[in-house]
């Protein structure tokens, strides 16, 4: 009986650990992160980015959300500028498994053996770099980074996008201690 919840189980950890996104999150310790109230997104470098435009818009609106839901606005005079970046990369796996065996004697026997079949897998990974950059001094103040898979259905894209965003936004403003 435990067993056949145990193996159910297993396999929906497994399939869902395939389909997580790692995040990670950096920023400067010297930024003041309180004064900045107003955003912009930064034109010249999101028109660099190679992605289709339909992906692009998809990021761009989950990002605007979630900068709206942390209290900040749109501004012609902001006061940091949100910028983007996407990296992927190819991950390759092999796998073998024995599909018949050959010969007679039993295990070490040199006259023992067994076929093997590959299977040979292949998946990009996507990397969403997302840039907080202070609009007086240009510098980089603080920057996301998402890890993972996206699907090819234009319905789960989206809400995978916006999975990719909200987790990559979680991490921002970094919660600075004050020091006493």
């Amino acid at each position: 009986m435990k067993t056949t919840f145990f193996v159910p189980v297993l396999m929906l950890l497994v399939l869902s650990s395939c389909q997580s996104i790692r995040v990670a999150s950096d920023y400067d310790k010297e930024a003041n992160f309180t004064s900045y109230k107003t955003y912009a997104f930064l034109k010249k470098g999101i028109g660099q980015v190679e992605i289709n435009d339909l992906d692009k818009k998809r990021i761009l609106r989950s990002i605007e959300n979630a900068l709206i839901t942390k209290g900040f606005s749109a501004s012609e005079n902001p006061d940091v500028l949100i910028n983007i970046a996407t990296d992927s990369r190819k991950n390759i796996s092999v796998d073998q498994y024995p599909h018949g065996y050959y010969g007679f004697g039993y295990g070490w026997s040199p006259f023992y053996g067994a076929y093997y079949n590959n299977s040979v897998r292949s998946s990009t990974e996507g990397i969403l770099y997302i840039d907080v950059i202070d609009a007086s001094t240009k510098s980089l103040v603080w920057q996301g980074k998402g890890i993972g898979y996206l699907s090819q259905s234009s319905k789960e894209r989206d809400a995978r996008i916006q999975e990719f965003v909200t987790q990559i936004m979680e991490a921002y403003p970094p919660q600075v201690k004050a020091n006493n």
